[in-house]
Formats: C-alpha cells, structure tokens, sequence
C-alpha cells in the first residue's frame, strides 16, 4: 500500500483547511464509490481501494498532532485500516479496535474539535456502511454542563457541531452513534453524540417559513431563535439532553422499544413522543422555579417554543407516510393542542393561546405516561391496542384501517406480528390542513438537507 506524505497540522492549527483534511475527505469519497452496501470491496477494485486507503491511513497521521486527546482512537483506526486493507477488502470492514478508543463523551470541553473517520451508515443518510469522516467540535454551555451535573445526568450525550465532512452527512442526518459503525461484534455503547447546529439552523428555516404561510404570530423569545444560531443550538442542547436520558427512565412498558424488533410504528411514535414531552414538561418545572440561574430559566422558556414547533411544522410532513413515526408524533401533538382549544386556525391564520399552551401539552405526556404505567398488567397485544386507542382518541384513522375496526376484527390468536401486519403503511393519513401545509412547505424541508450552523441547504453562505 502506497502512502502519500501530508504536513502534520498542528495542536493550534485549523485542520479543516489543511492539506491532509482535503485529501482525507477526497480520498474517503472516492473510496465510497468502490464500496458495497456492507462496507465490503469487490477484488476488482482492490488495488485503487488500497492506494485510497493509503492515502487516508497517512492523512490521519499528518492530522492527529491536532487531536493529542484523541492520539490513542487515531493511532488504532490507521491500523484499522491497514488490517482491513492486508486481509482482503472483499470482508466487511472492522473498526472495532478503535471505535472502543473513541470516547469523545470523557472530554465534554466547548470547542473541543475530533476527526471522526469509520465505515458507518449515516441515520436519515447512507444506509450503506461506507467510509465517512467528519471533522466536528463540542458544545458545552456552561449552563448546560449544570444541568447535567445536576438532576438531569446523561453521561453518553455529546453534543455537537459541524467542521467538515464527506458526503454522507451531506443528508439529513444529523446524529453520530457508534451503533452506526462497522464492528466484528457488538459492545456496549458508551456515547451518543448529536449535531445541534444542524437541528438548529433546520429549525430555524422551517420555523421562518411555516410561521410566514400560517401567518403565525410569534411570541417575541420564539422570534429570537430565528435570528441567533447560538441560541437555537443552546436551546436544541437542552432539549436533547433531556430528551436523551428519558429513554432509560420512567415506568416503562416490560420492553421500552430500544431493541431491533418488528411492531407497530405507532409505538415508536409514542415513545418519542414521550422523551420530547418530558423534555418539555421539565422545561416548564425550570421555568417556574424561581431559584433557578435566570439563563437556564430562559432557555426552559425556549425549549417549549422549540418543541412545539419543531414537532407541529417538521415532523409532521418530514419524510415519506409509510410508517412515519416522527410524523405521526408531530400530528398527534398538533390535533391534542387544537381539540384542547389552545391551538387555533381561524380565517386563515393560525394561532396560539401561549398561557394555557403548557398545561396542555403537559398532560398529553401524563396520558402516555399513564399508558406506560399500566403497560406492566398488561398483555403484549392489550398493550398496543390501548396505544392505538390513544392516538385514535385524538387523530382520525385511515378508513380502510382494520384496526380501527377493533380487536373482534384482527387476528388476536396468531402471533403479535399478525398485528403488525395490519397496520397500514399510512394508519394516520396527514389533515386536510397538513397536506394543504405540506404542499407549500415540501420545499423548504427539501432545501435544508446538507444544513449545518455555517451551510444553508449543502451550500456555503
């Protein structure tokens, strides 16, 4: 394997412009192309995959010096690769030596910069395990380390922003998981990092227009995030970290849904639903505690303009209607908050009613929350229906809906996934108010694909 030679870039220097950085990431690009869905090189295309990987292999090299916190993880993924290179490219990659290194979750230093390169698919990217690399840096507010430090402990959450990266973050994703890379066998995870700036400035565009179309009067704090990208990924960080932890606490079903299994995909939308409104009730609870430092009460007051708005313009019509849980969340939240009388759409325009909005929003978590609590009396397939009756107490099913019909009309004495089976593609087709939404917004949600804190739709400002 041929390695090129590249300048070391030093502890103060600015990798993303560097030589090394500009080869890495050409290198990794043009690797992907070779790549199979596994990760796996086909024996004709071994010899320019070995001259990639070299070049890759010496750029990391001339890097790491501007990574010392990270010289052990750099160290092993050359190694890595040189292993993966001289055992015959047609096996699927394994990085599991150095994905172990990697542990950006023990440094949670604002500003901290690492260079992430591993055969990974990337969420709401790639599903294909190709090799990516990513230059990212840590967001650590004070207030949020706080936070952290104190009742709201999530020692996995690493939140972060974007450098640089390849093409497979050029996507929607917008999440970092080591669950994502190739391995020879599963570990135990130990970090989960999210890019706060890309949720951000997604936010903020999405919000901006959505607001311009329903004609929506914003309340002057919510106007603020959509001037100051600091603040919406202050706020985004908040709201993750509570939301992140969320999912290994409470009464749970005897499954809480984090392992690979088939079922119903309202479930999923249940759950999420749950971590997001726990978020937002605890942003209410430290908003109304007067003890609490006034910049962590602000940002509470944020995190519930956020919630709401990400799930009821976003969500709701992001992606396609075939087992759209995220969707599903956001229409749920937006029928509760308007058949509660707090959300209006009146002579064309939508609007508000911000002081009884808490309370409501609130107790929609309290009912799936009281669905989880009785979840452990409860049968498997009892379970789900009581789930499914919960969302069909607020949304309108599909007609042609066999569960709908109820539990004399679907196969109770088979298998769970009998169930599953009925469940259509779009059990919870969109409003007429969404698909007259969808039409005007379809482009807009489009457009921020590839968005970060300093790129508008993949195209530099």
């Amino acid at each position: 394997m041929s390695r090129p030679v590249f300048a070391a870039v030093a502890a103060d220097a600015r990798p993303a412009d560097s030589e090394a950085w500009a080869a890495l990431k050409q290198a990794a690009t043009h690797l992907q192309g070779l790549q199979n869905k596994n990760g796996s090189v086909d024996p004709e295309h071994h010899g320019q995959a070995a001259e990639l990987i070299g070049t890759i292999a010496a750029a990391v090299t001339a890097l790491a010096p501007a990574f010392p916190h990270d010289a052990e993880y750099l160290r092993l993924v050359v190694e890595d690769f040189e292993r993966w290179a001289a055992a015959g490219l047609e096996k699927e990659p394994d990085f599991l030596d150095s994905l172990m290194a990697f542990a950006p979750q023990r440094d949670r230093v604002n500003g901290l910069a690492h260079l992430v390169v591993f055969p990974m698919y990337t969420q709401n990217g790639s599903t294909s395990r190709l090799v990516e690399a990513v230059l990212i840096e840590v967001i650590w507010p004070e207030f949020v380390a706080e936070l952290e430090a104190g009742e709201y402990s999530n020692g996995l959450f690493v939140p972060i922003r974007f450098l640089d990266f390849t093409p497979g973050y050029d996507t929607n994703s917008a999440v970092l998981f080591p669950e994502t890379v190739a391995v020879r066998e599963t570990p135990a995870f130990t970090w989960g990092a999210i890019f706060a700036d890309r949720e951000a400035a997604r936010f903020r565009k999405v919000l901006g227009a959505a607001a311009d179309i329903t004609s929506l009067q914003l309340p002057a704090e919510a106007a603020e995030l959509l001037h100051d990208q600091k603040l919406a990924e202050e706020t985004f960080i908040m709201w993750d970290l509570i939301h992140d932890r969320t999912h290994m606490r409470g009464d749970l079903p005897f499954d809480p849904f984090m392992i690979k299994q088939r079922m119903p995909y309202f479930l999923y939308s249940l759950e999420e639903l749950r971590c997001d409104l726990t978020a937002f009730r605890e942003a209410v609870k430290i908003q109304r505690n007067e003890e609490a430092p006034e910049e962590t009460r602000r940002h509470a007051r944020l995190v519930q303009y956020a919630v709401i708005f990400d799930r009821i313009f976003r969500f709701a019509i992001t992606g396609s209607r075939v087992r759209n849980y995220d969707g599903l969340g956001g229409q749920l939240l937006f029928a509760w908050m308007h058949q509660n009388h707090v959300l209006h759409w009146t002579d064309g325009k939508l609007s508000i009613d911000w002081e009884e909005t808490a309370d409501v929003v609130v107790r929609l978590g309290a009912e799936i929350e009281e669905l989880y609590w009785r979840s452990i009396d409860r049968p498997k397939t009892a379970h789900w229906l009581a789930a499914y009756d919960l969302v069909a107490g607020t949304l309108t099913p599909n007609p042609a809906s066999v569960w709908a019909e109820g539990p004399k009309a679907l196969p109770l004495d088979g298998p769970p996934r009998g169930l599953t089976d009925q469940v259509l593609d779009d059990e919870f087709p969109l409003s007429m108010f969404y698909e007259a939404l969808s039409k005007k917004m379809a482009p807009v949600i489009e457009s921020t694909a590839g968005i970060t804190g300093h790129r508008t739709g993949g195209t530099p400002e």
